[in-house]
């Protein structure tokens, strides 16, 4: 699906960024989803943590509902509903890009995820270092960014300290980690302001990220 970037580039094993792979006409449809999808059934909202500690992040889910630490197939923790269904086209596009990052679209084709949190960053909004670790299976997740720029920060498996590596994700990058790198921690902690293209239409930055829970 790459069209102007620069071609994968691995950060740590089996962590690939692919700049600029999804188009601009891509991002907008996406923006257009993720709006329908933040008015509910579940609407989007910052996830509690256990400390009672809201995050800066809001979030809306697809297929599973994600709250700190479990999935569930009801909002238990916001009013109840069913969360919103996981579309075909979205794992099609998930499928899509795990081929182009790992270059192997054979292994890409048995890609099933079949949950993805939508996350919403405005201009102050920034994420802790943390691992990707409710899920029981540990096939890849494939991360969207759309909007505004951020640093993210990708690093190891140990712990949230050194080493890692920061790297600028602008509007239609692709990030995909798996294998080694799978529970690496990984955070967010700065959104560039004012860098999405206007024509986007969009104020902030959204993030999809697709992932299989084995559940």
């Amino acid at each position: 699906m790459t069209l102007f970037g620069t071609g994968p580039r691995e950060v740590a094993p089996g962590a690939v960024h692919v700049p600029g792979w999804l188009g601009f006409d891509a991002q907008r449809d996406l923006v257009t989803a993720c709006r329908e999808w933040a008015r509910g059934p579940v609407p989007m909202r910052p996830a509690r943590l256990p400390s009672g500690h809201r995050m800066s992040v809001r979030t809306v889910c697809l297929g599973w509902h994600w709250q700190p630490y479990r999935y569930s197939r009801t909002a238990d923790d916001v009013d109840g509903s069913p969360v919103a269904e996981f579309p075909e086209w979205l794992a099609e596009i998930g499928r899509s890009a795990l081929a182009d990052a790992y270059g192997d679209a054979a292994a890409a084709s048995g890609y099933r995820p079949d949950t993805a949190l939508v996350n919403f960053y405005d201009e102050h909004a920034k994420m802790g270092m943390h691992q990707d670790r409710d899920e029981r299976a540990r096939e890849p997740v494939v991360s969207l960014s759309i909007g505004d720029s951020c640093v993210f920060r990708f690093g190891n498996t140990e712990d949230r300290g050194r080493p890692y590596t920061d790297v600028l994700l602008e509007s239609g990058d692709l990030f995909v980690f798996g294998g080694p790198s799978r529970l690496a921690y990984h955070g967010v902690p700065a959104v560039r302001p004012g860098t999405a293209d206007p024509g986007l239409g969009l104020r902030g930055r959204l993030n999809l990220t697709l992932r299989v829970t084995g559940f």
